[in-house]
């Protein structure tokens, strides 16, 4: 949450000096064709697009890498979490499905990608 919070804000500062220089620049005198210039609005179009890559796409892209190596890595007798909060431990791996016995003794066969996480030992 704090760094959401340090990431809104730093990009709203960032878009209040763009504003702040777009206000700035000269004007065109009443006489004169052509308003102002284009480049502050490409500016703020780059700012704004660089705020979205950093803020939103490259972390999902890194959980996307994170998760992607940890289904790699799965063991037999792993403690593993699905995605729809089943606790088991892995029985059987296959390239597509992992096998996990839940508390009951009972096993469930899921897709390797619906496992979300690791459990510790």
């Amino acid at each position: 949450m704090n760094k959401i919070l340090k990431t809104g804000l730093i990009a709203g500062l960032l878009i209040a000096v763009l504003v702040f220089i777009g206000g700035c620049l000269p004007q065109a005198a009443e006489g004169e064709e052509g308003g102002g210039s284009i480049w502050p609005m490409i500016l703020f179009l780059v700012v704004i697009f660089g705020l979205f890559y950093f803020v939103m796409i490259r972390p999902q892209r890194r959980r996307q890498k994170e998760h992607q190596t940890m289904t790699q890595e799965l063991q037999r007798g792993d403690r593993v979490v699905t995605a729809g909060g089943i606790y088991g431990t892995i029985e059987s791996l296959s390239e597509d499905s992992v096998v996990i016995k839940v508390e009951s003794g009972q096993t469930l066969r899921v897709a390797r990608g619906s496992v979300a996480a690791r459990r510790e030992k």
